[in-house]
């Protein structure tokens, strides 16, 4: 997408935050202890920054985990959603690019589908800043699993619509680990999916994808005529036409660790405690 369909599209979820909250799919365990193993440590005694932290999905991960966790996110309207939900978390207004903590105060920061959103020319030397030598910055997607033929159908009747299918997202994170990541910060980026599944209603289905940046910018009536062929095919499966039935996902991760920084680079940094 252009640079202005990507900030639009981009900032456009405060609109929805609450069924944001709701509907949208949480992360599995075992993708949040990946992201951080290269600690050698147990999450719970990890300082975590969960980075454009939305509604706090992965917000409430990291803290089950035990993890010290600080959430940051810029839009107000998913930040007070986060903070009614998640009363006790640590939650700042702040960016990707201007990260409101100080150097070397977190061992690993975590990006749940927002790290697509940053302008990583600016946010990778800040997210370098508040990292500790060695510590891993990670992305998580959830994506449906189009190798189960129902969840292929919807993909094809949603028209991209939904979240991303699993074969789209494998190649995306692919390109996106080797042209994205800069060297000079960190090591090569390491990737692994994780299955992931979330119980809904058709309804639920409906309304999670009407979550989705390129439903919310929709025009109005584009957007009810996409929902109401989604509403209808899922109506016309077994699989999802009554009650309650699990969604298939999978959830992708890329983490990358940092580099130990030359004194040069360290030095031309200073010293900026943002706290």
């Amino acid at each position: 997408m252009d640079t202005d369909e990507w900030r639009r599209r981009g900032s456009s979820f405060g609109a929805v935050a609450a069924e944001y909250a709701e509907f949208r799919p949480g992360y599995p365990p075992d993708a949040v202890r990946w992201c951080v193993a290269p600690a050698g440590r147990d999450p719970g005694s990890l300082r975590m920054l969960d980075l454009g932290a939305g509604t706090g999905k992965l917000t409430a991960a990291l803290t089950a985990l035990g993890a010290d966790v600080t959430a940051v996110e810029p839009d107000p309207d998913m930040l007070a959603e986060l903070r009614r939900r998640l009363p006790a978390a640590r939650a700042l207004t702040g960016t990707a690019e201007q990260i409101p903590l100080p150097d070397r105060s977190v061992d690993a920061v975590l990006c749940g589908q927002s790290l697509h959103w940053f302008d990583l020319e600016r946010a990778l030397p800040e997210i370098a800043r508040v990292l500790v030598t060695g510590g891993t910055l990670s992305g998580l997607w959830n994506s449906d699993d189009d190798r189960v033929g129902w969840v292929d159908g919807l993909q094809q009747v949603a028209q991209a619509a939904a979240s991303p299918p699993l074969s789209r997202r494998r190649t995306e994170l692919a390109r996106f680990g080797a042209e994205r990541f800069g060297p000079q910060l960190f090591h090569a980026t390491e990737r692994a999916d994780f299955a992931n599944v979330q119980r809904l209603t058709a309804d639920a289905l409906v309304a999670q994808i009407g979550t989705h940046s390129h439903v919310l910018v929709m025009e109005p009536a584009r957007r009810t005529e996409q929902l109401s062929r989604i509403r209808a095919y899922l109506a016309s499966r077994p699989e999802t036409a009554a009650g309650e039935f699990e969604l298939p996902m999978v959830t992708s991760v890329i983490r990358a660790v940092l580099r130990d920084q030359p004194r040069e680079i360290e030095s031309s940094r200073g010293h900026r405690d943002r706290s």
